[in-house]
């Protein structure tokens, strides 16, 4: 929560864009950015999941090129249609035909109407003629040919809807599958209108077991892609013909199927709105019934199975003229339902589609009869509109919560992660459920959320960044500053009281060395000194405060938290002192001077912050605590040691072993401070050096008990084994100067330094 809380500007900035999407898509019907992005992303999802599957059970006799160079161009006389027709329904035992064309003229290539025309003019007189005609005529009249073809089987004819200003109407129409009344008022702006038409001659027409319109809509957007097929239209014009008419591929599979009768199902619509049209509700005798759902204007989304055309493999596609020649074996196509359309460029029966810029038209019909057999649909389901403010509402809060919080690049691994889970959830629904859900707007939403966030940051956060990192990055370590800038509003550099750990570091023997050379020659041996001991520091994640003449000051726990910032004061510490050990080897060796440090380190309560004057600041730490670390630096000499440190920082330290020194008063602080110098980790202590703090132990108990008598042996056998260290001959002076002088039962046991 306090998180959030420091995030607020930027969750804020997040959802003024998931407010305004929610706004616009719950008052807007028209949405044409949203609804193009939601069309191109259905189309890439069809392709996605295309099954790229054969259906066996639908055949297509297609009147492609190798047909029409072989037969004629087309049209071809009926009296070849008929044929065919007798060749799949008999021969072949095909369980229904539809033809995907309309018979809208008479055939006139067999020349009857000519004789008819003669004998009633000219040779009208000559009774014989007309006898001969009469009796020639039922071999000539190809139309009755192909209608006596039809007769008795399952075959379905095509006919075309148009609208116009001034309707056109030829042919025949079928009886509409739905009277008018069959929709309440209104609903019938949910489908498609036409005032024309072009059907089939009345001799085929009454023939025919059924008809379908062929018209194919295309989207409503301009990209002209068939997407749908409408299943219902309406046809409004002559008395006892208005009314609902079914397209080919129902109506053929209604003959396949067996169903008999349909009726709509209508949606619920808020208000005084007219219901749309759901689905539709197929029934036949002594089964249940089936339903199809319908999308927008009575169409149903084409569930494509392939790429289209007869290379894809999805449909058998057989020329007609194999049909036309009898080449098939008898019964090869039993039981199927069989197309008969064109392929052929020239007839101009190719469609654009999501899945293919020339697909087949018949095939379209062939895909949505194949979805019908499978009740394999694609939905559009009611809930569309709360389905819609639902992946909204928590896609808006996921990256309004996820982008302010999160770093740069989890931010961005964040985001995709969150997209790839809508987009996977919205194709897996597709896929296994047939849910065309809309996408479009999660999307826009989520690259303007985005957006912002990476504006944002790089315009308001990078120049905190920018700014901490100009503030902190000359004395705090690297890692320490990237740390910081992961969290910039964190840090700042207002002062505040906090427990750190502070560190002195002081040069023994700077001032013989500094009489020894020459000032560039000082300058660069202090500088390898100082960046030999900065590096350390940094390391270790100190903070570096100031470079004091032959000192430098740092401290642990600032600006980042270090709850371990003692022992990290205490390693770093330690390697100075390692680090100068090797320097004055090397130095010896090479005949230059020898320089050791003396390091002093506390750890308590200091104030850390931005401090100084209008002309210069810099973040320091001021306070008692720090003063005793300078202090104890000060000190170490006297014990002969490098690191003299606190019983703060002893004890927030525990895993180093600790040689007590002395109990003291520093120059300047009236209460008396147990000193140690660490040894090195306790766990890797020698057994030598654990025996040594036990006689060493002792011996500061009986100094501090004025009992020189007792300790001077344990003393002794410590100078035996030592007897340059300065520790131990120090105090030996004192247990001399103590056997020479009375008790003194006011002493505390401290040693008091009047001096830095």
């Amino acid at each position: 929560m306090p998180a959030m809380l420091r995030h607020w500007p930027r969750i804020l900035i997040t959802f003024v864009p998931v407010v305004l999407m929610l706004v616009y898509v719950g008052a807007t019907t028209r949405r044409p950015m949203i609804d193009g992005l939601d069309l191109a992303i259905y189309d890439w999802r069809l392709r996605l999941t295309l099954p790229e599957r054969f259906d066996p059970r639908i055949v297509i006799v297609d009147i492609d090129d190798t047909s029409l160079q072989a037969v004629g161009q087309w049209p071809w006389s009926r009296e070849k249609l008929a044929r065919m027709t007798t060749e799949l329904m008999e021969r072949q035992q095909a369980a229904v035909l539809g033809f995907d064309m309309v018979f809208a003229e008479e055939d006139r290539s067999s020349g009857l109407a000519a004789l008819r025309e003669l004998a009633k003019g000219p040779l009208r007189d000559q009774p014989s003629l007309q006898a001969e005609l009469d009796r020639l005529a039922p071999s000539l009249d190809n139309d009755g040919g192909f209608a006596r073809a039809m007769q008795g089987h399952r075959v379905a004819l095509g006919f075309y809807l148009t609208q116009s200003d001034a309707p056109l109407t030829k042919g025949r129409l079928p009886p509409p599958v739905l009277p008018p009344t069959a929709l309440p008022a209104g609903v019938g702006i949910y489908t498609t209108h036409w005032n024309g038409f072009g059907g089939n001659v009345e001799t085929l027409a009454n023939a025919a077991a059924g008809a379908g319109f062929i018209n194919a809509v295309i989207s409503a957007r301009s990209d002209g892609l068939l997407r749908a097929a409408p299943l219902l239209a309406y046809y409004e014009g002559a008395e006892g013909q208005n009314g609902y008419y079914e397209s080919l591929s129902l109506a053929m599979f209604r003959l396949a199927a067996g169903y008999d009768t349909l009726s709509p199902v209508l949606a619920n619509a808020p208000g005084n709105m007219a219901p749309p049209v759901e689905a539709l509700m197929l029934r036949k005798p002594n089964a249940p019934p089936m339903r199809v759902p319908l999308s927008l204007r009575t169409s149903l989304l084409v569930p494509f199975i392939g790429t289209g055309g007869a290379q894809a493999g999805n449909f058998r596609y057989i020329p007609a003229v194999d049909v036309l020649s009898g080449a098939l074996p008898p019964g090869e196509l039993k039981d199927k339902i069989v197309l008969m359309g064109t392929t052929a460029p020239g007839l101009q029966d190719l469609r654009a589609t999501p899945v293919s810029a020339s697909f087949p038209g018949v095939e379209v019909h062939a895909n949505v009869i194949s979805a019908l057999l499978d009740r394999r649909f694609i939905i559009v389901p009611d809930y569309v509109p709360g389905y819609e403010v639902v992946v909204l509402a928590l896609v808006g809060v996921m990256l309004a919560v996820g982008l302010s919080l999160l770093p740069a690049l989890q931010a961005t691994l964040f985001f995709g992660a969150v997209g790839a889970a809508v987009v996977g959830l919205n194709t897996w629904l597709f896929k296994a459920h047939g849910l065309m859900l809309p996408m479009g707007s999660a999307l826009i939403l989520m690259v303007v959320a985005f957006v912002l966030n990476i504006g944002w940051g790089y315009f308001v956060e990078s120049s905190k960044r920018r700014g901490l990192a100009k503030l902190f990055g000359t004395y705090v370590p690297p890692q320490l500053v990237e740390k910081m800038l992961e969290e910039p509003e964190r840090y700042s550099m207002r002062a505040e009281s906090k427990e750190l750990t502070a560190l002195f570091c002081d040069l023994r023997g700077f001032t013989r060395l500094s009489e020894g050379l020459a000032p560039l020659e000082l300058q660069g041996f202090l500088n390898d000194i100082f960046s030999r001991l900065t590096e350390i520091i940094s390391w270790h994640g100190g903070t570096v405060d100031k470079y004091m003449g032959d000192s430098v000051m740092a401290f642990w726990g600032a600006p980042v938290d270090n709850p371990q910032h003692a022992s990290h004061a205490v390693r770093a510490a330690l390697e100075m002192k390692a680090s100068m050990e090797a320097l004055c080897d090397s130095n010896r060796a090479s005949g230059l001077p020898e320089v050791s440090v003396g390091i002093g380190l506390n750890t308590g309560l200091m104030s850390v912050g931005d401090m100084g004057s209008a002309l210069r600041r810099s973040y320091t730490v001021i306070g008692d605590a720090v003063n005793l670390a300078s202090r104890l630096e000060g000190v170490s000499s006297v014990y002969g040691v490098a690191i003299v440190a606190s019983e703060a920082t002893a004890s927030a330290a525990s895993e180093y072993a600790w040689q007590e020194l002395d109990l003291v008063c520093v120059k300047g602080r009236q209460q008396a401070v147990t000193i140690f110098t660490p040894l090195g980790l306790r766990d890797k202590l020698q057994p030598v050096d654990a025996e040594m703090l036990e006689r060493w132990r002792a011996i500061l108990s009986g100094y501090r008990a004025q009992q020189a008598a007792q300790v001077k042996p344990l003393l002794d056998d410590l100078l035996a084994q030592d007897a340059k260290k300065v520790l131990y001959r120090l105090y030996a002076e004192r247990l001399a100067s103590m056997t020479s002088h009375p008790f003194d039962p006011e002493w505390d046991g401290a040693t008091r330094f009047e001096s830095k």
